[in-house]
């Protein structure tokens, strides 16, 4: 129920965000500016939250979040291997299936719904499935999209965007929290208010990129509906049954919830823009998976949780 309530209140930000954007208020230049705040700003704040609480995690669970962190992002790379041709994806299109099988929107969703669901306490756990992300995207995402062409470019891209901010943040975060550093509180206050920022401002971002898309397009393609399906409900419910053998944490196997159930990564859209992948269709899978997670999220959780 709580997940339910986080949900609604995640899509009515949404939906201030998409009329904003049809009022004029939220222009696309607005809107990247916005996204810019998010991501260089107010996220890594919100990640840098989760190593300042006095909660620790014990050495086994926290073993545990990382080997769980590592297979699960294996096994996801093994499916993205196989769901396309299972769903006879074009040629020209299947690196970009591949990407959106395995990267999920954890940093615009995920972090603030995991905050909004179980505190700052469980960011710490979040972060160990960010590392690996952050690595992954700018490797085998941007392989997977680009394809064996522009290898220079690429490694260009890897090098550049592997330290971004997302990332130097979890690893501060970290640093932080096994250094047991107490931050001056005027700095934990900083952080608290930058990192309140992220929930409406993403929310309101993703409802802008939606008001830029044709919503009818979206239901009427069954492939892409069909991937939705998967992506959002059986991946989650398969990954969760899996957990729950070796996991007794609830916290543990919320976050888990939460890094499975989240939809198509908006930095998927971003890489198929650059690198000559399908573009077109990776943003209506961000899009459509955006608005189906408000029913999806707590569906899985009433089902598994």
């Amino acid at each position: 129920m709580l997940l339910l309530e986080q949900m609604i209140v995640l899509f009515i930000l949404m939906g201030i965000g998409f009329f904003c954007y049809k009022k004029g208020i939220i222009t696309d230049e607005v809107s990247r500016k916005l996204s810019a705040i998010v991501v260089n700003i107010a996220n890594p704040a919100l990640v840098l939250t989760g190593g300042m609480g006095e909660e620790k995690i014990s050495g086994q669970e926290l073993k545990l979040t990382i080997v769980i962190s590592l297979i699960m992002y294996a096994a996801l790379l093994a499916l993205a291997m196989v769901l396309p041709r299972l769903l006879r994806v074009e040629e020209k299109s299947r690196g970009t299936y591949r990407a959106m099988t395995v990267f999920s929107n954890i940093g615009f969703m995920g972090f603030p719904v995991i905050n909004a669901l179980y505190g700052s306490s469980a960011l710490l756990y979040a972060t160990f499935f960010v590392i690996p992300y952050n690595i992954l995207i700018y490797t085998y995402g941007v392989s997977a999209i680009a394809g064996r062409s522009r290898e220079k470019e690429r490694k260009g891209f890897f090098l550049k965007g592997i330290f971004n901010v997302g990332f130097v943040a979890c690893i501060v975060t970290i640093m932080i929290y096994f250094a047991n550093l107490g931050l001056p509180a005027f700095v934990e206050s900083t952080l608290t208010h930058l990192s309140n920022l992220t929930s409406p401002l993403s929310m309101m971002v993703i409802g802008a990129s939606l008001a830029a898309i044709d919503l009818r397009e979206l239901f009427t393609d069954a492939k892409l509906l069909l991937f939705s399906a998967i992506k959002l409900v059986v991946i989650p419910i398969i990954g969760l049954l899996v957990i729950r053998q070796f996991v007794d944490s609830e916290l543990l196997l919320g976050v888990c919830l939460v890094m499975l159930a989240t939809p198509v990564g908006s930095m998927t859209a971003m890489l198929a823009q650059q690198y000559e992948g399908d573009y077109e269709m990776a943003s209506k899978a961000v899009a459509l998976t955006t608005i189906l997670s408000v029913a999806t999220m707590p569906l899985v959780s009433g089902i598994m949780m």
